[in-house]
């Protein structure tokens, strides 16, 4: 199904508001039997090519996250280039593409997180954050090393709380066995190892730079 006629399906479904639209329905087929909700289904369009709609628009929604990562590294670049600095190697797409870092210049390795942190436990994006925070702090290179975030009240907030680096590399056994080769147990929490590591790494909050990301800082 193509994408904007899956669009449209959809649109027509929700009509104007998916929370009301399901409450609707709820109560449309309460106390009906077989040939009442197959009447039903028909006249609200209620068939297989809604279900197909949903499908294709959940396969294309996984590659949003790479779209989002992608387009912001691309358009942050003329804010976070100094003169004289030449991007060197990108690494835009999701998974292993061969390249360490999201940006390499000239001057400065790079990591971006175009998300928003709403406050809450959010374990999967301090995993990562971690895992791009020590990337970076313990790579062997004179350039710069930049950590790009939307916000940084809460990423601050995970790197000087007590949260166990256990848990953070529990699933990541290639990041907790490169951890252990270089520290063993000498840190226990996010904090102690931050504290440590904290200058070898410039967090960088992307809103003051390019204000446009503030919708995506919101939506995300």
């Amino acid at each position: 199904m193509e994408l904007k006629q899956a669009a449209d399906r959809i649109q027509k479904f929700e009509c104007g508001g998916l929370t009301e639209r399901l409450a609707s329905l709820e109560s449309h087929f309460a106390s009906l039997g077989a040939r009442e909700t197959a009447a039903l289904c028909s006249s609200e369009e209620l068939d297989a090519g809604l279900l197909e709609a949903a499908v294709s628009l959940k396969r294309i929604a996984g590659q949003i996250n790479v779209i989002i990562h992608a387009t912001g590294i691309l358009i942050a670049l003329p804010a976070v280039l100094s003169d004289g600095e030449v991007v060197q190697r990108l690494s835009l797409g999701a998974g292993n593409t061969g390249r360490q870092f999201d940006l390499e210049t000239n001057r400065r390795i790079a990591e971006f997180k175009f998300i928003n942190w709403r406050g809450g436990p959010e374990v999967i994006r301090q995993n990562a954050l971690f895992k791009d925070f020590f990337g970076l702090a313990e790579h062997e290179t004179s350039k710069l090393r930049c950590l790009y975030v939307l916000g940084l009240d809460h990423p601050l907030k995970f790197f000087t709380g007590r949260r166990a680096l256990s848990s953070i590399m529990s699933r990541n056994s290639r990041l907790a066995r490169s951890f252990a080769d270089r520290y063993g147990d000498r840190f226990k929490v996010v904090r102690e190892y931050f504290e440590y590591r904290k200058g070898q790494v410039q967090i960088i909050d992307l809103l003051p730079l390019l204000p446009q990301l503030a919708d995506l800082a919101r939506d995300s």
